[in-house]
C-alpha cells in the first residue's frame, strides 16, 4: 500500500465517523407516558411518609451523551391524574384548596440548563409550575441507560431523577407546617428517539 493510501484511508474513515458523530450528536427523544411515573412524598405529623403519584406524563428530552450542557427537558403533568390511593385524600388533593385541577389541569417542568457531575449523574435547572406559579428548582438526575430498545428497536434513554421543594411556594400549604411544607418529588423515565 502506498504512502498516500495509508494516510488517506484512516483520514477518510475519522471523518466519516466524526461526521456521524456529530449529526447525531444531540438526540430528541419523546418521553414514553406508559414507562414515567412522577411520585410526590411528604411526611405526616412526623409519623409517615406518604406518596400520591401521577401519570400520563408527556414531554421531550433532547440529549447530548457527549456534550451534556447542550440537553433539555420539557415535561407535561396532568394534576388530574394525581392518586395518593385514599379516595377521600385523592378527591381533597384535586380540590381547590389543593391542586384545583378544574382550574389548573397541568403542571410542568421546563429546564434551563442541564449539567454534568459525571459517573451519569447530572443536576437539571429548570422551572416548575404548579397553578401557573413558577419557581425555579434543580433535578438531581441519574442516566440509567441509553442505547437501543429491545421490544421498540428505537434508541431510547433511561432516567431517575428527584427535586425537593416548598409546597408553600405554590399556594398547596395546608396543615403546614405539621405536615411538612417539603415535598419531594422523584420521576422515572424512559423516552424513545423521535
Amino acid at each position: 500500500m502506498s504512502v498516500l493510501k495509508r494516510i488517506t484511508l484512516p483520514l477518510l474513515m475519522s471523518a466519516a465517523l466524526y461526521s456521524q458523530f456529530s449529526a447525531a450528536a444531540v438526540e430528541s427523544y419523546a418521553i414514553d407516558p406508559g414507562h414515567t411515573s412522577v411520585v410526590v412524598t411528604w411526611t405526616h405529623f412526623g409519623f409517615s411518609h406518604p406518596t400520591a403519584d401521577l401519570s400520563n406524563i408527556t414531554g421531550n428530552i433532547d440529549f447530548d451523551a457527549s456534550n451534556v450542557s447542550k440537553s433539555s427537558i420539557d415535561v407535561s403533568i396532568p394534576t388530574d391524574t394525581i392518586n395518593t390511593h385514599v379516595e377521600a385524600l385523592t378527591t381533597e388533593f384535586k380540590g381547590a384548596e389543593y391542586f384545583d385541577v378544574a382550574k389548573f389541569p397541568t403542571a410542568s417542568f421546563k429546564s434551563t440548563k442541564v449539567v454534568s457531575k459525571g459517573n451519569n449523574k447530572i443536576d437539571v435547572y429548570g422551572d416548575l409550575t404548579i397553578k401557573d406559579i413558577t419557581k425555579a428548582v434543580v433535578l438531581h438526575a441519574v442516566l440509567n441507560k441509553q442505547g437501543i430498545h429491545p421490544m421498540m428497536k428505537k434508541q431510547t434513554v433511561g432516567f431517575d431523577a428527584k427535586t425537593t421543594f416548598k409546597r408553600s411556594e405554590f399556594k398547596l400549604d395546608k396543615y403546614v407546617p405539621a405536615v411538612s411544607d417539603d415535598v419531594t418529588l422523584t420521576l422515572s423515565t424512559e423516552a424513545h428517539a423521535k
